[in-house]
């Protein structure tokens, strides 16, 4: 009998999706994990057969001197008034690189048209909020900065990015609404994380949370970006999506996350709390999938299944 059958949600866990999570170590990051998990690899999907290659630049970052590494992704080159994604990548806020998404943004670039741009952000704890912000917000201004060369619409510039790297796309949506200086024009988020009280002053159900990403890891995550312990009653302004009290005025929005993912719950009182700021907002919950599921078992058919409702909900936020 393995691990995952003596969980509580093992039952739940859709039959197709169950033999990936023997491949997983079950194993919370912790500060005495972290080094652990920088040196494991993170199972994606091939490149599709013909994507454009990663452009690799380094930009202006939010200092002086200081700069900040980003992949171009460009599926038709020459081609102008494209829309773009300026995308974040996950990893608790504490581990992941640009490049571990790059199979994803080739496929968006690929079958939605658009130039997807992949920010290399600085990990926390290293650098705590907001230095992972000021490196996504630099890109931003960089991409808006040099739209007509990349042949983008700076109208259709949008953030998006998966797990932390949707946390981050929310709060970089909220700080550009709050600036002033560049507009995003919608929000991509794929099982974004959210809010720093799940699993820390917020209990949650025993049937989420139990694979992959856990309330432990979390917590972890959450405390190393913030240089709070995740749950305090103060965090940094901005910080932490759904902590901001006026989520009005924000761009148009889609959530897509698991029935089991650890976020599922803060995932929808977001989409709740967008819908009734006047936002609009696509949701999506892929029954019986965990946290992470469509990396993790990319050839089963709800992954499969999960990829193309992502690719639907691109396209209709570039139209």
């Amino acid at each position: 009998m393995t691990a995952a059958n003596q969980r509580n949600s093992f039952h739940l866990v859709a039959p197709e999706l169950r033999a990936a999570l023997d491949a997983w170590p079950p194993l919370d990051i912790t500060a005495q994990t972290l080094g652990t998990f920088r040196g494991m690899g993170f199972g994606e999907v091939q490149s599709p057969p013909g994507a454009p290659a990663a452009v690799e630049r380094f930009i202006p970052g939010p200092q002086p001197h200081s700069t900040v590494r980003v992949l171009i992704f460009d599926p038709a080159p020459g081609r102008n008034h494209k829309p773009a994604l300026l995308h974040i990548h996950g990893g608790g806020y504490v581990v992941g690189t640009a490049d571990i998404s790059n199979p994803a943004n080739q496929r968006y670039a690929m079958e939605c048209g658009c130039v997807v741009v992949s920010v290399d952000y600085r990990l926390a704890p290293e650098t705590p909020f907001p230095g992972s912000l000021e490196d996504n917000y630099a890109a931003l201004r960089w991409l808006h900065q040099h739209a007509e060369a990349l042949g983008v619409d700076a109208h259709r510039i949008g953030v998006g990015g998966e797990s932390a790297g949707g946390g981050h796309a929310a709060a970089l949506a909220i700080a550009a609404r709050d600036r002033g200086e560049f507009p995003v024009a919608f929000q991509f988020l794929v099982y974004p994380m959210l809010d720093d009280r799940t699993g820390s002053s917020r209990k949650v159900s025993g049937f989420i949370g139990e694979y992959i990403w856990t309330a432990v890891s979390n917590q972890f995550g959450w405390s190393s970006l913030l240089g709070v312990p995740a749950g305090s009653q103060q965090v940094p302004a901005g910080a932490v999506p759904a902590r901001v009290k006026d989520l009005s005025g924000l761009p148009a929005a889609f959530i897509g996350v698991g029935a089991l993912d650890l976020f599922i719950e803060e995932d929808l009182d977001y989409a709740s709390r967008l819908i009734a700021a006047g936002v609009p907002v696509g949701v999506h919950v892929a029954p019986g999938a965990y946290h992470g599921f469509d990396g993790l078992a990319p050839e089963t058919a709800p992954a499969r299944q999960f990829t193309q409702t992502l690719i639907a909900a691109l396209r209709r936020l570039t139209c």
